[in-house]
C-alpha cells in the first residue's frame, strides 16, 4: 500500500505541475501578449499617421538582381479600417462555400480572405474570422506569387504589377479567374486562379514569349505577415513559420526564434510546402514540382517588421515563340484534420499532415482524435464522444485494471500482517523488507499492481489535452447547458453564484460547476482507500482535490469533464472489484471519520 500511495502521489504531482504551468505561465503570458500587441498596434498607427505617408506604396530599397522583390506595405499603416483599405485597389471577388474575400489585382495577391464557417467567439453575432488582410493594415497578412526577371525579360509580374481581368471576375469552385499582363519585351503573362470548395487555391502562370530571343526568369512565392497572434504560443503546439522541404524535412520556427536568428535557409528542394501556421489556421505555399526551389524563413526589420516564408525557383527558360507554364498551390484556411489529410493524399503534398502539430506522442494523440471524431459522427456531440471514449478506454484496459484493483484489495486484507511486520522489525529495515517480500510471495500479491490504474490515465489525459488544445474540430464545440466551447474553460464560477451576481472575477476565482464536480469525484476516489498512516501523505490526500479543483478550472472544459467522468467510473469499478474480493470499502468510514468530532486531549 505504501508503494501504491507514493506512486499515486508522484503521478498526481506531475499532473499538478502541468496545471501550475497552465495557470501561472500560459494564462498570464497570453494576457501580457494581448496587451503588448494592443500597445504596439496603437503606437504604429500613431507613428504612421503622423508621418503622413500613403498606404500601399513601397519606398524600400529595390530588390537585388535575382532576388525576391521587397514586400509591399512595409513603409506605412493606414489609419482607415479594413473596408476602406480594400476599397483603395481594384479586386476580383472570391466566393466559395468556405471562403469569401477578393484578389488584389495590384500584385495579384490574396490579401482579403474570411472563413465563412468560423467566428471569433461563440456568440451568434460574432464576426467571421479574417484570415488574410491587406498589407496597409496593422494586421496585414497575405500570400503572393510573382516572378524575378532581368534586363532581357523587362518588367515581370511583382508586388506592384497591376493585372487585368480577362472575362469572369468572380472566383468560385466552378468559375476560375484569369488575369493578364504584358510588358514591352514581348512577354505576355496569363495567370489563372482556381479554388476548390474548401481552402486550396491553384495558381497557374503561363509565360508566352513573342520576342526574338530566349529569356530566363524565376518564379517566387511568399507568405508575409506583419503581426503575431494575440494569443501567446505555448510548448504544447507550434505557431509561427513552418515547412517541410528537401532532406531537412520539417522546419518549425517560432516567432521569437526567427526574430533572433533573422533568417534560415535550408537546402534546395523539388517538393514540399512552407508557410505560416497559427493554432487553428494556416497559410502555406506548395511550389511547382517542375523546378527546384530555394525555401527560406525570415524576419525583416526594414520598414515595418514582418515575418515571411518564401521560395524562389531556379531560372525557367522560355525560347522565342514558345511558352512555359508554372503551377503553384496556396492553402489558406482552417486546419481541419480530414481536409488536411485529404490534401496530403489526393494532391501528393509531402507530409502535409504535419501542418497539424500532433507532437512527439502522435502515435497516441492521432488515434485518440480518430476515436473521438468517429464517436462524434455517431453521437453528434463532442462532449458525449469524450464520455464514450473514456468508457471504451476503460473497457480496453479492464483486464489489467481488474488485476490491479484485485491486488490492491488483497493488500488491504493483509494490512494487519504488514503492520505486525513493521512493528516486529521496526529497528531492522533489512529484515522488515525481507519479511514483506516473503508475505507478498506467500499471498501472491504484486505491490506495484495498484499503480497501473493511475498510470494508464496519464497518457490518455495528456493525449486528450493535446487533442482539445490543437484540433479545430473541438473549437467552439458545445456540450450541454452552459458549456458552449469544450476547448475553453468552464465559464461559470462559484464565487459569483454561477452568474447570479454580475461581477467580473479574476482567473483564480473562476471555479465553475465542472471543476467542482471533478474535485468532488477526486475526493471520493481517494477516500475509497484507508487513510495513509503517514501525516504528510494524509495531508496531501486531503488537500489534493481542493488544489486540483482550482488548478483544473483553467483547463479546457472537455478535459475537466473527462477527468470527472473517469473518476466516477473508477469509483464504480474499484468498488465492484473490492466487493468481489471481499475487501472492505473504506469510503463510508473515511467520510464519517472526516466529519466526526475529534475528542479533545482531556477526553
Amino acid at each position: 500500500m505504501e508503494n501504491n500511495r507514493n506512486f499515486f502521489i508522484t503521478i498526481a504531482l506531475s499532473v499538478l505541475i502541468l496545471a501550475v504551468w497552465q495557470y501561472f505561465y500560459v494564462l498570464p503570458r497570453s494576457e501580457a501578449q494581448r496587451e503588448a500587441a494592443r500597445v504596439e498596434q496603437q503606437r504604429v498607427e500613431e507613428q504612421k499617421k503622423a508621418a503622413g505617408t500613403k498606404p500601399g506604396t513601397d519606398t524600400g530599397t529595390p530588390a537585388a538582381p535575382g532576388a525576391i522583390p521587397n514586400a509591399p506595405g512595409t513603409d506605412a499603416v493606414t489609419p482607415a479600417g479594413r473596408e476602406q483599405a480594400l476599397a483603395t485597389t481594384t479586386r476580383a471577388r472570391i466566393d466559395t462555400p468556405s471562403l469569401e474575400g477578393s484578389i488584389n489585382l495590384t500584385g495579384a495577391r490574396l490579401d482579403d480572405l474570411k472563413l465563412k464557417h468560423y467566428t471569433e467567439t461563440v456568440d451568434k453575432n460574432s464576426p467571421e474570422i479574417s484570415l488574410l488582410n491587406p498589407a496597409a493594415l496593422p494586421n496585414g497578412y497575405y500570400a503572393e506569387i510573382g516572378f524575378v526577371g532581368n534586363d532581357k525579360t523587362g518588367a515581370v509580374p511583382g508586388p506592384e504589377t497591376v493585372w487585368a481581368v480577362d472575362g469572369n471576375a468572380t472566383l468560385t469552385p466552378t468559375t476560375p479567374v484569369t488575369l493578364t499582363y504584358s510588358n514591352d519585351k514581348g512577354l505576355t503573362f496569363k495567370r489563372t486562379f482556381s479554388v476548390d470548395t474548401n481552402y486550396m487555391f491553384t495558381v497557374s502562370d503561363t509565360v508566352q514569349n513573342t520576342g526574338t530571343a530566349a529569356v530566363s526568369l524565376s518564379n517566387y512565392g511568399r507568405v508575409t505577415r506583419f503581426d503575431k497572434p494575440l494569443v501567446a504560443s505555448t510548448y504544447v503546439l507550434h505557431e509561427g513559420l513552418i515547412g517541410f522541404t528537401g532532406t531537412e524535412g520539417l522546419q518549425e520556427h517560432k516567432y521569437a526564434s526567427i526574430e533572433k536568428d533573422k533568417q534560415f535557409t535550408p537546402g534546395k528542394s523539388t517538393d514540399g510546402w512552407l508557410g505560416i501556421t497559427d493554432k487553428y489556421w494556416a497559410v502555406t505555399l506548395v511550389p511547382t514540382e517542375k523546378q527546384p526551389f530555394q525555401p527560406r524563413y525570415a524576419y525583416f526589420e526594414d520598414g515595418r517588421h514582418r515575418y515571411q516564408s518564401d521560395f524562389l525557383t531556379d531560372p525557367i527558360t522560355v525560347d522565342a515563340g514558345q511558352s512555359a507554364t508554372v503551377e503553384s498551390e496556396i492553402f489558406a484556411g482552417a486546419k481541419e484534420v480530414g481536409k488536411i489529410n485529404a490534401y496530403a493524399e489526393d494532391r501528393h503534398i509531402k507530409r502535409f499532415d504535419l501542418l497539424i502539430d500532433w507532437g512527439w506522442f502522435h502515435f497516441i494523440t492521432k488515434p485518440m482524435f480518430w476515436l473521438i471524431d468517429t464517436l462524434y459522427k455517431f453521437f453528434g456531440n463532442f462532449g458525449l464522444a469524450i464520455l464514450a471514449t473514456t468508457v471504451i478506454v476503460k473497457a480496453i484496459f479492464y483486464p489489467l485494471a481488474n488485476k490491479s484493483y484485485a491486488s490492491m484489495a488483497n493488500m488491504k486484507k493483509v494490512q494487519p500482517k504488514m503492520l505486525e511486520i513493521r512493528e516486529k522489525y521496526a529497528d531492522d529495515k533489512m529484515k522488515q523488507q525481507q519479511a514483506m517480500m516473503e508475505l507478498y510471495k506467500t499471498e501472491k500479491i504484486n505491490p506495484l499492481a495498484g499503480c497501473w490504474p493511475v498510470a494508464l490515465q496519464i497518457p490518455v489525459f495528456f493525449s486528450l489535452y493535446k487533442v482539445l488544445y490543437i484540433t479545430i474540430e473541438m473549437r467552439h464545440a458545445p456540450f450541454f447547458g452552459w458549456i458552449q466551447d469544450l476547448a475553453a474553460p468552464d465559464p461559470t464560477s462559484l464565487f459569483n453564484l454561477f452568474g447570479l451576481i454580475p461581477v467580473t472575477l479574476p482567473h483564480m476565482l473562476m471555479i465553475g460547476v465542472w471543476p467542482l464536480i471533478m474535485g468532488v469525484t477526486m475526493f471520493l476516489q481517494m477516500r475509497m482507500n484507508p487513510t495513509p498512516p503517514d501525516p504528510t501523505q494524509a495531508a496531501i490526500f486531503t488537500w489534493m482535490p481542493v488544489i486540483f479543483t482550482f488548478m483544473m478550472a483553467g483547463f479546457p472544459a472537455g478535459l475537466v469533464i473527462y477527468w470527472a467522468w473517469n473518476n466516477t467510473l473508477s469509483i464504480l469499478q474499484q468498488g465492484i472489484i473490492m466487493k468481489r474480493q471481499g475487501a472492505k470499502i473504506e469510503l463510508w468510514d473515511n467520510l464519517v471519520a472526516l466529519f466526526r468530532k475529534k475528542p479533545s486531549p482531556a477526553e
